[in-house]
């Protein structure tokens, strides 16, 4: 036993549990690290393990979905979070729904009674030595964050996450929506532009200042204050508040942008800058916001152009503790310049469950490959897992990294448009990744 490679993994979340499951399967002994019950994040009430804190929902099942895409990817591979949702699961349409402690009975019971795992209870305060992989979570210790810190330089941990909504490109209304960089400066396919007369900005400006916020968790109040302080990740609708005319002396300034229907400046601007080099993915500028998803959806609905625009990423704002990932870590999740140490979890840039679940799975992967003296697992662009570690690798083409879930507006593009339309190129998408990604299954041959 003391010949066999060995691995640590920190924090026994989703990413932490699928991690550390993933390297057992491969023959490989993990010591798996958790400060419960002897210490829990604001976050976490209960000792189990993969604990669901704001949701029981793990999002669509239809491949056409790019979450949908995910979870059958992750099946495919043999996920320990995947297999546990579809043994818990409860009737919620067509979304995959789990009984939250039967789930992580489900996943802890797993872990504990695995022989190549064992299970170190206690809070771990430094980044530990050998082969390891952090998926400590958003709500990171304040001691191991801090050690984080210092290990990255200093500069390369967000304690915060402050997005602007993303937009599916092909769903804006470019009839109305017109490209076009300030004063035609830069590129100008870089920004799309959806003008408003005074009547549209009226109308959206009343429902921007009255719409529904997102109620803050208890370990988010503290947020409250640090928006006083940060004016640039100041929610757009604190912003409107502020005054009528402040958002069109703002994000929402007209002025060097003339609309190509009239000749003139608009009397207010939304600009949507591109958010990755295919052009597929446009963020709203300066649209940070509190909202919740059905008013975002709502109220955004309104700029001319946005009319039927779907969301890639909702804006968001909440403490999240992640890394600047890009040209920090690999499409492995390693960081580059120490390939022994390995990160997961939110803390890398990928938001949800389903996508922690992912970056867990590779993770642990790759840190038992390593352990084993294999070759790396490279997962392709082509395959929403690939698709969301190399985003973390590589970030978009923004200098600001934000956390991304899984969306087809990352996942590489075919050469040529698929007929039948949006619908019909993600199941194209579906398919090919489907086909695909039975080359990448580490265990075939275990």
């Amino acid at each position: 036993m003391s010949n066999t490679p060995k691995i640590k993994v920190i924090g026994a979340g989703l990413a932490g549990c699928e991690a550390a499951y993933a390297a057992a399967r491969l023959g490989v002994d993990v010591e798996l690290y958790e400060m419960k019950p002897h210490k829990h994040s604001p976050a976490h009430h209960t000792d189990g393990f993969a604990e669901l804190v704001c949701s029981n929902s793990l999002r669509s099942n239809d491949t056409s979905n790019a979450v949908g895409l995910l979870k059958a990817e992750l099946s495919a591979l043999g996920s320990l979070v995947m297999e546990a949702a579809y043994a818990t699961e409860v009737p919620a349409g067509s979304a995959l729904a789990v009984n939250r402690e039967e789930f992580s009975d489900y996943i802890t019971k797993k872990i504990r009674n695995h022989p190549r795992i064992t299970v170190i209870e206690g809070e771990v305060t430094e980044i530990p030595e050998g082969i390891a992989v952090i998926a400590s979570g958003p709500l990171t210790s304040e001691a191991l964050a801090e050690c984080i810190s210092a290990y990255t330089g200093g500069g390369e941990l967000h304690f915060f996450d402050a997005a602007a909504p993303i937009v599916d490109f092909s769903t804006i209304d470019t009839s109305v929506a017109f490209f076009a960089s300030r004063w035609g400066k830069g590129n100008p396919e870089d920004y799309l532009n959806c003008p408003m007369t005074k009547e549209q900005y009226d109308v959206f400006y009343n429902e921007l200042i009255n719409a529904k916020a997102a109620p803050l968790k208890a370990f988010d109040r503290e947020l409250q204050e640090d928006l006083t302080v940060f004016e640039g990740c100041m929610p757009v609708e604190v912003m409107a508040s502020r005054g009528y005319d402040t958002l069109r002396f703002g994000p929402m300034k007209p002025v060097g942008l003339p609309d190509p229907r009239t000749g003139e400046d608009a009397f207010a601007t939304v600009q949507l800058r591109r958010e990755n080099k295919e052009g597929t993915m446009y963020n709203i500028v300066g649209f940070q916001t509190h909202l919740t998803f059905g008013e975002q959806r709502r109220v955004f609905g309104l700029i001319p152009g946005l009319e039927n625009a779907e969301f890639f990423r909702y804006g968001v704002m909440h403490r999240n503790t992640y890394l600047n990932s890009p040209g920090f870590l690999s499409p492995t999740y390693s960081v580059k310049d120490e390939g022994r140490l390995f990160f997961a979890g939110q803390m890398t840039g990928v938001e949800g469950y389903v996508e922690s679940a992912s970056s867990g799975f590779v993770a642990g992967v790759n840190a038992a490959m390593m352990a084993l003296g294999r070759e790396a697992v490279v997962f392709p662009r082509e395959s929403e897992i690939g698709a969301l570690a190399h985003y973390v690798s590589e970030g978009g083409v923004s200098s600001s990294f934000q956390p991304m879930n899984a969306n087809f507006g990352i996942i590489a593009p075919f050469d040529k448009k698929v007929k039948g339309g949006k619908k019909a190129r993600n199941e194209a998408y579906a398919l090919r990744s489907l086909e695909m990604i039975k080359n990448y299954n580490p265990f075939k041959e275990n």
